[in-house]
């Protein structure tokens, strides 16, 4: 998987680098046929009442589709965290719909077969 990794309004360290690659990239145990991931990090909002506000944008290139999800949270590594806990939920959701789909096509074969 390519992932590349961009940082808007802050200075883009390797520990978040490694830690966003770490979480994202282990995202692979759910779904093997993740083609890329572009990975956006950075803050939001200086805004005087609620702080600073970080986001995390994550990309997933996967075949015939691609997975956008934004989060923000006051913390930047929360904002990678709740992404990574999104993106699993939504690819385990299109991994079920690819096995409804097969175990259907192998249904449609076995009445054919009769």
């Amino acid at each position: 998987m390519n992932t590349n990794i961009k940082g808007t309004g802050i200075t883009l360290t390797d520990a978040i680098k490694d830690y966003a690659e770490e979480k994202i990239g282990g995202l692979v145990k759910f779904f093997d046929n993740i083609q890329s991931a572009d990975i956006d990090v950075g803050m939001q909002s200086h805004h005087h009442l609620k702080g600073k506000v970080y986001y995390a944008e994550v990309n997933l290139s996967v075949p015939g589709k691609v997975i956008r999800v934004v989060k923000e949270s006051e913390d930047l590594y929360k904002a990678i965290d709740k992404v990574k806990d999104h993106l699993k939920v939504e690819l385990e959701k299109m991994k079920e719909k690819m096995r409804r789909k097969d175990k259907k096509v192998l249904r449609s074969e076995k009445e054919y077969q009769v």
